[in-house]
């Protein structure tokens, strides 16, 4: 094993930053998801798949089922499935943090997003 440090090629740059896939295997995966300042992620749901966030570096304010908690490096919050949940930047600086996903699915299409900043819910009627 060596110590070498391993360059990340981003996995999705979003509006709202970039997430890299760390890695991945049968019923999880990990990502290091990047914030920008004042950036926040769509408040949304998933069916199939639990999430478990700690904070590595910045400012993070996240909502979960209507409630805030804010938390900084070394801080770490569970999501339960179905739970409504969503991880903002309200700092001046990068907000990095781990996502483990636990579940039976990971796709990215098991996002059901409740409210988005960037337009990506879709509208009923």
């Amino acid at each position: 094993m060596t110590n070498e440090a391993r360059t990340l090629i981003p996995t999705d740059v979003r509006p709202w930053g970039q997430y890299f896939s760390v890695d991945q295997g049968p019923g999880y995966q990990v990502k290091r998801i990047e914030v920008l300042p004042g950036k926040r992620l769509s408040y949304q749901t998933h069916k199939f798949r639990a999430e478990h966030w700690f904070i590595v570096q910045g400012e993070a304010l996240v909502t979960l089922d209507g409630n805030d908690l804010r938390l900084e490096g070394g801080g770490m919050v569970d999501i339960p499935i179905g739970a409504a949940h969503r991880m903002a930047n309200p700092g001046n600086d990068l907000l990095i943090f781990i996502e483990v996903q636990r579940g039976e699915y990971l796709g990215e299409d098991d996002i059901v997003r409740l409210s988005d900043d960037f337009g990506r819910v879709p509208s009923i009627g």
